[in-house]
């Protein structure tokens, strides 16, 4: 059964919230099936010693779990307007599968979470879409036929899905993020079963 990744940061659990959503989006999929992964966090000056496994959680991701995928959810917390430094790190080791082109071609899509309605939802969504781009996967995103995009009040984007999960980190996801994430979850793993058939 083909696979798509849905790979993210979380910590206070509003971007693993919006990566449960939209692997549970895949999954209705016939023949695709999400795997969820996560990065370690690193320390502001040095990586700190982390476990090979997580405490709890899915376990963290490696290279083949990226070289295997039929397509990439990528998912992280906004940090000023960017994706998360973790998240960063593991993309910025992944020169090897740039050169040898093992994501050109697959699907792509981009979630994230922010603590404020404005902290930078799309400028998140796009800058983490641009190592996506250089990887040259088809990045795909949330088209207006999915009404809710016209009258959100919360998360949810045409660049991908979001939630604000207020400045606590505690909002619950509302039901508009929710079957946006599901929506995204649902259009990537089609897309990455008629380029896997093709």
């Amino acid at each position: 059964m083909a696979h798509v990744l849905v790979l993210y940061y979380s910590r206070s659990g509003g971007t693993l919230a919006l990566a449960r959503e939209l692997a549970s989006g895949v999954e209705r999929v016939a023949g695709m099936e999400a795997r969820l992964r996560t990065v370690p966090p690193i320390g502001p000056l040095t990586a700190p010693r982390v476990p090979e496994i997580p405490a709890d959680g899915p376990p963290y991701v490696d290279k083949d779990d990226l070289r295997g995928c039929a397509g990439l959810a990528l998912g992280s917390p906004t940090r000023f307007g960017n994706m998360a430094a973790p998240l960063k790190a593991f993309l910025d080791g992944t020169g090897d599968l740039w050169a040898s082109g093992a994501l050109a071609g697959k699907p792509a899509a981009v979630f994230t979470s922010t603590g404020s309605l404005h902290g930078g939802q799309e400028s998140t969504l796009l800058t983490m879409a641009v190592p996506l781009l250089h990887h040259g996967m088809l990045l795909v995103g949330l088209p207006y036929t999915e009404a809710e995009l016209m009258g959100t009040t919360s998360g949810g984007t045409p660049y991908g899905a979001s939630h604000w999960a207020g400045e606590d980190g505690k909002r619950a996801m509302d039901t508009v993020e929710a079957r946006l994430a599901r929506a995204l979850g649902t259009r990537l793993a089609e897309i990455a079963r008629k380029l896997g058939a093709a």
